[in-house]
């Protein structure tokens, strides 16, 4: 899945009031004119065929990517609420008459929920389709920093505890940086998702007992380092992270460095009134 080249996540109340209106009716006519023109390409000429067929699987995989941002959104909306959601659900909001795209579109946006915002979409009941949201690898945390109105940021989270797994329980804090800034993250800049991102990880994160961080020995000039911290150890076993890695792996080498989708806090709010 494309995640490195998601866009917007961004809806309006009207578009969670109705998906017929707005977006969701444009969304719902692109697909179904490219599904159409794919069908029954009417060019005699080969070369105009071909081009004609690209344009409309691109097409067709950007209405699937607006249907998935407005899947994730409806998630998010669900996580912050703690309300289970069904198959029938998501279908009947979402897709309506589409719904043989409803299996690529919900593991798209199952993998965005898990890798960006740190929460996994698990199937509790397999005859009625029930699905509960809960934080990847079993952290007791929610990711929402107690607000229970920003978004969760447990991605971060899980992202920085496998790294530090994968380098042999000590990572420097210059290898944090470098792989942050591949996400669009920096310090002293506030993140839409994330927030400020050394304060989170040295601070919130660390008083919460899920990172110690901590200069390096001897170091002169002075160098910093990420570890485990007690909670972190207490909630995780390794072998839940080396299964949690092959999941990722599985996906591809960039799934660890997703460029994160800009949805804002206001479109989330808008979402929950509208619902």
């Amino acid at each position: 899945m494309p995640l490195v080249q998601m866009s917007e996540l961004s809806q309006s109340e009207e578009d969670f009031q109705d998906p017929r209106d707005a977006q969701g009716l444009v969304d719902a006519q692109l697909l179904e004119a490219v599904e159409e023109g794919a069908a029954s390409p009417r060019s005699s000429s080969s070369s105009v065929s071909s081009s004609y067929s690209a344009g409309a699987e691109s097409l067709l995989q950007d209405a699937r990517h607006l249907m998935m941002t407005d899947l994730v959104g409806f998630l998010l909306l669900k996580y912050r609420r703690k309300q289970l959601t069904t198959r029938a659900e998501m279908l009947s909001i979402f897709l309506r008459e589409y719904q043989d795209h409803f299996p690529a579109v919900f593991s798209q946006a199952s993998e965005c929920m898990q890798l960006v915002f740190g929460v996994d979409v698990k199937e509790v009941d397999p005859r009625g389709h029930w699905y509960v949201l809960v934080p990847t690898l079993g952290l007791t945390c929610d990711g929402m920093l107690g607000d229970g109105q920003s978004m969760p940021k447990n991605g971060l989270l899980v992202m920085l505890l496998c790294m530090i797994h994968l380098e042999g329980e000590r990572l420097p804090e210059e290898e944090v940086w470098g792989a942050l800034s591949k996400m669009g993250l920096y310090a002293g800049m506030e993140h839409y998702i994330y927030g400020e991102p050394r304060e989170l990880i040295t601070k919130v994160w660390v008083q919460e007992g899920y990172l110690e961080y901590q200069q390096v020995a001897n170091s002169d000039p002075a160098h910093y380092e990420f570890l485990w911290g007690p909670r972190a150890h207490a909630e995780i076993s390794k072998l839940q992270v080396r299964e949690y890695l092959l999941r990722v792996n599985r996906r591809g080498p960039s799934s660890f460095l997703v460029q994160v989708p800009a949805l804002s806090e206001e479109a989330v709010s808008d979402e929950e009134e509208g619902a």
